[in-house]
């Protein structure tokens, strides 16, 4: 059985077993959920459809919150192929849709918190559509197993919610998510996707939640934009063997004493930060 108050111990489980880390995961939920592992894949296989339709749906220029906070940005995006090539332009674009969907009361998956949604999706399918010669499900849904994984750690050693910890433990916790999952994909070693993770979250340790009006939208929507392109980067430095200097459990901890110490006022009340700037006072609570 697979310890999962550590990312250490489940990479050291993976390279055991001479497996990825998505295979090893697969193998010790089967068992624990007593599933098999087909079933399990058809159940992350719905997810990535849900993720799919949820990135079309979003890029609809038309659709738009009730709030007119968010809507439309990510269709601009569709209009160019921008600057930072095309894996990184369609990263960035599905991560807005996806926001920009869930902001509309679009049905999303929760990778890991609807207000960080946008991260891990964009991530992988904007991999699969600029970087897979052919549609590989099957790989996108194992990746997306390691990505659990890491999210898993997360949650037993720190949080998941902006409301306890910052927005560092929701978008930096699903970037670390997307940057294992993108290292595997890349044919990275399960010790590289450790490191992707923790590179990840060092460079979104101690980001705040401040949401605008109370609301998931700004500056949330754009921040999964910036937070896949940090899940890119970390990716890239692991599968160059670029290795974090600091244990990746150990920054998981650090991030969660960092979430500790944040004021109030700067975890999702919406009375600090940005939310607390003239024109977001124009927003309600």
């Amino acid at each position: 059985m697979i310890d999962y108050n550590s990312l250490a111990a489940i990479v050291h489980a993976a390279e055991e077993k001479g497996l990825p880390i998505s295979e090893t995961v697969l193998q010790d939920q089967a068992e624990n959920l007593e599933k098999s592992p087909d079933e399990l894949m058809q159940e992350m296989q719905d997810k990535l459809d849900v993720m799919r339709r949820s990135a079309k749906e979003g890029e609809d220029e038309k659709r738009h919150s009730a709030s007119g906070l968010s809507g439309g940005d990510s269709y601009k995006l569709s209009l160019n192929d921008g600057i930072s090539g095309p894996f990184c332009h369609a990263a960035i674009r599905k991560a807005i849709a996806i926001a920009e969907y869930n902001a509309s009361m679009g049905k999303i998956v929760a990778a890991p918190t609807a207000g960080s949604c946008g991260i891990v999706p964009g991530a992988i399918l904007a991999y699969a559509e600029t970087k897979l010669a052919t549609q590989d499900d099957n790989a996108l849904c194992l990746s997306l197993f390691t990505a659990g994984a890491v999210g898993m750690v997360i949650a037993k050693r720190a949080t998941l919610a902006g409301a306890e910890g910052g927005c560092q433990a929701e978008c930096g916790s699903a970037a670390a998510m997307a940057a294992a999952a993108l290292t595997e994909l890349a044919g990275g070693s399960a010790r590289q996707a450790g490191e992707a993770a923790a590179l990840a979250i060092k460079s979104i340790l101690g980001l705040v939640c401040d949401p605008v009006g109370g609301l998931v939208e700004v500056p949330c929507i754009k921040r999964n934009a910036s937070s896949v392109m940090i899940a890119i980067g970390a990716a890239e430095m692991a599968l160059a063997g670029i290795e974090s200097r600091i244990p990746v459990d150990e920054v998981i901890d650090a991030m969660d004493a960092v979430g500790r110490s944040i004021s109030q006022d700067l975890r999702e009340t919406a009375r600090g930060g940005l939310a607390a700037t003239p024109t977001a006072q124009h927003y309600p609570v």
